[in-house]
């Protein structure tokens, strides 16, 4: 007499609202009455509903096996007072009945079409030749074509937004693939409400405020914060997600319309964006900040080293976005986590470079040994050109090399440049060389300039002596036109890519450079001029 239609894990209890998670999206009315095989006809209460489940009773009262959202199917045996029967399948928040004449009623009884137009249930009459099992087959098969539709939808969003985030600016730019996705409004808000960034419509005043104290509900800022909340104001649906970490922040949203799938959608905008906007802090990493912060207020290196856990090698990295676009606190942290480092300095004003502190690489792997080897016996095969080392010489263990330092690689949509490893005492004048391989990156429309350590024939030079001479030839020049003499020489003499580098006009380097040649008494055409002085502007 009483049989559910679906299969449900929750049946028994009494329930006045509709399941938070249904298995799948709702069926609209409309779409089942479009099957005209079915013959099914609405002649009573509203057009508007959806169908969560479909059920089969003949009971009295179903209230107690109700879920919710059902489209619950009866021939009437046991119906005596339509206006109790009608009312109690409201109060169990069935979605409508669908009632079977003959054989037990040869028309739809008066009664109940009355008592379905007040209360509001929508009613169907179904014909004799359409079996309830039919029905409910018509609708297990909306839901997986709906389903279907669903999951092609999340699955383009998914793609969609891991694009996004692959972006040189990832943040704005989820959220705006977010604000497309969802036809609306996205936007990442702090615990106060104070908004970093937003993508979409900006919804009416009203709508804005009920959205922003929508997300200070969620913002982790107590104990037992919501993750997400939901709200309705003035037909705009609002949603808030708390992100990922200890800072509270919110993605909010504002749409004019929930479809299925969007809280999906929503969910992988939250992962991605608090990946992206996580701190990607261990305690090793909290330790670096804190060196960092007390180098840039002045403490020396000698005294933020213990903190760093190693003293190198590090790299320094100045880097612009391509476009010329600023770049803020969000999209620097995330150059900064592909680039594999917390260390990040994008506070230093508009136009400024951001600065990335990069320290050494993993530990090299350890050798494994060959079948038949100990750990102990296992040696390195030598590539070509290599040697192996001779087993009679003392070699460092695993533990005791020294760390390989990291190497920078091109980010997509950032132009970099690089200092050579070195140790954290030398970390200025690798902040001055990173500037300056930044300026002739984009000089030259490189993605990437590193800095090369000095090798060759100048490293056969004692520093001590090198430097001596360097302080000695350079002395007659100040400090912007060495400047423009090293960028110059680098750039092999180029005036318009030294202007661009140093960002003047051609007409001041030419002057600078012209000046730099009189206070030298040296002929800057000489290519053994430019070596020595190439030479010289290395050592400082």
């Amino acid at each position: 007499m009483d049989e559910p239609s679906m299969p449900n894990s929750s049946a028994g209890a009494p329930q006045t609202t509709p399941p938070t998670g249904p298995p799948t999206p709702p069926i609209p009315l409309a779409e089942l009455l479009a099957r005209e095989e079915l013959g099914l006809r609405r002649i009573a209460g509203p057009a508007d509903a959806d169908l969560l489940w479909v059920h089969t009773s003949e009971m009295a009262d179903p209230y107690p096996y109700l879920l919710g959202g059902e489209l619950l199917l009866s021939a009437g045996v046991l119906l005596t007072d339509p206006d109790h029967y009608v009312g109690r399948l409201v109060q169990a928040g069935a979605a409508a009945l669908g009632f079977g004449v003959r054989p037990v009623h040869e028309t739809v009884p008066a009664a109940l079409i009355e008592a379905c137009d007040r209360q509001g249930l929508p009613l169907l009459e179904v014909p004799p030749e359409t079996p309830f099992t039919t029905i409910a087959r018509a609708v297990w098969r909306l839901m997986a074509e709906a389903r279907h539709r669903e999951l092609r939808r999340v699955t383009r969003a998914q793609q969609a937004l891991a694009t996004a985030a692959a972006r040189p600016d990832p943040v704005p730019a989820v959220l705006h693939q977010l604000a497309t996705q969802l036809g609306g409004r996205a936007a990442l808000l702090t615990a106060r409400g104070q908004e970093l960034h937003a993508a979409g419509r900006r919804p009416d005043p009203e709508a804005a405020g009920a959205l922003t104290r929508l997300a200070r509900v969620v913002a982790r800022e107590r104990p037992g914060s919501p993750s997400s909340a939901t709200d309705t104001h003035g037909g705009t649906h609002l949603s808030a997600y708390a992100l990922g970490g200890s800072e509270g922040l919110v993605l909010a949203l504002a749409t004019r319309q929930r479809e299925s799938g969007d809280h999906t959608v929503a969910g992988i905008a939250v992962v991605l964006l608090s990946l992206l906007a996580a701190p990607h802090q261990g305690a090793d990493a909290a330790g670096r900040s804190a060196a960092l912060v007390r180098m840039l207020l002045g403490a020396s290196p000698a005294e933020v080293a213990p903190l760093l856990g190693a003293t190198g090698p590090w790299t320094v990295i100045h880097a612009r976005r391509t476009d010329g676009a600023p770049a803020d606190a969000l999209t620097a942290g995330a150059l900064g986590a592909s680039l594999g480092t917390a260390l990040v300095d994008a506070e230093r004003g508009a136009g400024e470079a951001v600065r990335v502190l990069l320290g050494p690489g993993p530990e090299p792997d350890r050798i494994a040994a060959r079948p038949g080897e100990t750990a102990a016996q296992a040696r390195p095969t030598a590539q070509p050109g290599e040697t192996t080392p001779d087993p009679a010489r003392p070699t460092a263990q695993p533990s005791e090399r020294a760390p390989e330092p990291a190497r920078p690689t091109p980010r997509p949509g950032w132009t970099l440049g690089a200092s050579a490893p070195t140790p954290v005492t030398a970390l200025a004048a690798a902040d001055a060389v990173a500037a300056r391989a930044l300026a002739h990156a984009r000089a030259t429309r490189a993605p990437l300039t590193v800095d090369a350590p000095t090798g060759g024939l100048a490293a056969l030079v004692p520093p001590e002596q090198a430097a001596a001479h360097a302080r000695a030839l350079l002395a007659p020049l100040t400090a912007p036109l060495a400047d423009t003499l090293r960028c110059w020489l680098s750039l092999h003499g180029s005036w318009d890519r030294t202007a661009v580098a140093l960002g003047v006009h051609r007409n001041t380097v030419r002057q600078r450079i012209g000046r730099c040649g009189e206070l030298l008494a040296m002929d800057l055409d000489d290519m053994d001029v430019r070596t020595e002085l190439w030479f010289a502007l290395r050592q400082t």
